[in-house]
């Protein structure tokens, strides 16, 4: 694993670090944009006090904290990076590949390279069931390292596309603190709000801090998911948000989409078919959770 200097500079000093992933770079947004936001998002972090370290696998190399030539080659059309989840960063270090880290696989390295906190998008969890099924075993790894790995992560709750319920339930099981940012209710990633409550509220960063220090403290070493809705100003309109949602699962059905497929599906046809809608809001509420994560990095920092 290589930590770039600014990182190992910022960490002796102790000043605060921010974990950023590259799956949404490498897989989320299309080519140009996601160089655009690549920038716009550590920007974000070191106007909030804090030093970004982007991770990505590189030449089969764990990189934490990407310079600019390295970040270019992440976001190149041609790049072509593996998605790497947890399960995958062993292969690919051995197999000397190139790969984008997801939620997963970015709060392992960020724990073994001493970095706190943890900023991103929306948090993978238990999928809807397949075509006339009833149940779904599809449940994203992002769950299970959450309930292992003792890093904070600052997202917009989960994608509305997932079975939310399910997914807070998980949370439960595995004793993994669910905080909402000045929110009483679960958010739902494109959406302030689900029909699901959160367990606990904070209203500042340094509440939040001091949430991180006690669960550390006393907790049974998971990480916390602090929960932040995307911005008012950029929500997506209730009424577009659900048809693109009832069309896409009427897609789902009529390919027979099934499994770790259907995720993907739904969300490729959210970016088509709004007009951008969806990636505005995406764009606008990482930026957000990247900023509250740097603000609670600080404060933690501070304790």
């Amino acid at each position: 694993m290589r930590v770039n200097e600014e990182v190992t500079a910022a960490q002796a000093d102790g000043r605060a670090v921010v974990a950023l992933e590259s799956t949404i770079l490498a897989h989320g947004l299309p080519p140009g944009r996601n160089r655009k936001v690549a920038t716009a998002i550590e920007d974000a972090v070191r106007a909030a006090g804090a030093v970004p370290a982007t991770i990505a696998v590189l030449d089969g190399q764990i990189r934490v904290g990407l310079t600019a030539a390295e970040l270019d080659r992440v976001c190149a059309p041609d790049a072509e990076l593996a998605k790497l989840s947890a399960r995958d960063l062993g292969p690919a270090v051995a197999l000397n590949r190139d790969g984008a880290t997801t939620i997963a696989s970015t709060s392992v390295i960020a724990y073994a390279a001493r970095i706190p906190v943890f900023g991103t998008g929306g948090l993978g969890g238990v999928h809807l069931p397949p075509p006339g099924e009833t149940k779904s075993w599809d449940v994203s790894a992002d769950l299970e390292v959450l309930a292992t790995t003792p890093v904070t992560v600052v997202c917009s709750g989960v994608k509305s596309v997932l079975d939310i319920g399910a997914t807070i339930e998980v949370l439960e099981t595995r004793s993994v603190p669910v905080i909402g940012y000045r929110t009483n209710s679960f958010p739902a990633f494109y959406r302030r709000e689900s029909r699901y409550p959160v367990p606990w509220r904070v209203d500042t960063p340094t509440e939040a801090a001091a949430v991180v220090a006690a669960h550390r403290a006393q907790g049974p070493g998971s990480g916390v998911l602090l929960a932040n809705p995307i911005p008012e100003a950029s929500e997506m309109d209730r009424g577009l948000h659900d048809r693109l949602l009832a069309e896409g699962m009427a897609k789902v059905v009529a390919d027979d989409v099934r499994g770790g497929d259907v995720t993907p599906v739904l969300l490729e046809h959210f970016h088509t078919a709004s007009d951008g809608a969806s990636l505005d809001a995406n764009e606008a509420l990482v930026l957000a959770n990247v900023a509250l994560a740097a603000e609670v990095a600080v404060a933690l920092t501070q304790l």
